[in-house]
């Protein structure tokens, strides 16, 4: 990994991470609607186009996107106004109920917001706010829409893991982080280990193991970091989601065939290794011995 991965010798000035937090308050806002919203515009798009071969009346008819119809509360379809959507602020002065029923609102909204503001500060504190600073902004943006898009619902869409691979590798171009050979090699290498896994294990069993999603998402992480990094991140998000994986079978009394989402702790590797490259490959080495 190239020297922009060293911790604690940040290019950007503590103003410019604060100014990147706030930004990042905003798109935490943004990124709430994406998670809710684009799983149900692939569905609607899913059901038209059954329909459409079918011959039949489409079911969804009225604009739906990202940004039509206005945010509104799901018990009485209050429409939310800019006052009452402030990051984090709106609601905690409403303390998280509806101002017009109520009803209460989910705290992984400020949760979101929050998660967001601190990893777009480090970023900026790592990368600086220049072009570089910018990519990784979206870099993480895109991770966390991901994080609890497959939470819900155990999808990875493409709109999101293209798009992102795409980056990694336009912005490696000129070595932003690493060498363009190494990020080509990672984005393959990435893609290949997930999908060799997946047919070892299917073959046998007959049973998926893990979506087409996880793939490009590990192929992205390698656009952006090199193949050199792909061991730390497997490894970290293997650990960390076998150990969340047994605790909820033994908590929730599942069976050992119960699915769970690897996304999140890809992309949850995925942070740690832009954040902490080298030392993560410093420990590894030592670990290994290499």
């Amino acid at each position: 990994m190239q020297e922009t991965f060293a911790l604690f010798s940040p290019p950007a000035t503590m103003a410019a991470a604060i100014v990147a937090a706030i930004l990042g308050l905003l798109a935490g806002s943004f990124l709430n609607v994406v998670i809710y919203r684009l799983p149900k515009m692939m569905q609607r798009e899913m059901d038209n186009y059954i329909a459409d071969e079918a011959g039949k009346p489409l079911p969804h008819t009225d604009r739906y996107n990202l940004i039509a119809p206005r945010s509104a509360c799901p018990h009485c379809g209050h429409q939310i106004t800019a006052l009452e959507n402030i990051p984090v602020i709106s609601w905690l002065v409403l303390r998280g109920r509806c101002s017009s029923c109520k009803a209460p609102v989910s705290a992984r909204y400020p949760i979101i917001e929050s998660l967001t503001a601190i990893l777009s500060a480090a970023l900026v504190w790592k990368f600086g706010s220049g072009y570089a600073g910018m990519a990784a902004l979206v870099f993480g943006w895109l991770l966390i829409a991901m994080t609890f898009i497959d939470a819900d619902t155990k999808l990875l869409p493409d709109d999101l893991t293209y798009p992102l691979l795409w980056l990694g590798l336009l912005m490696n171009v000129n070595a932003t982080y690493v060498p363009l050979k190494d990020a080509v090699i990672g984005a393959a290498a990435g893609y290949m280990v997930l999908w060799t896994i997946y047919w070892a294990y299917k073959l046998p069993t007959g049973r998926e193991g893990m979506g087409y999603g996880d793939f490009k998402l590990l192929a992205a992480l390698g656009a952006w970091m090199g193949w050199q990094m792909l061991p730390a991140i497997i490894l970290l998000s293997s650990v960390v989601g076998a150990v969340v994986g047994i605790t909820i079978m033994i908590v929730q009394r599942k069976g050992r065939h119960t699915q769970i989402p690897f996304g999140p702790y890809l992309a949850g590797a995925g942070v740690l290794a832009m954040l902490f490259g080298e030392q993560i490959s410093a420990v590894l080495r030592g670990v290994t011995g290499g």
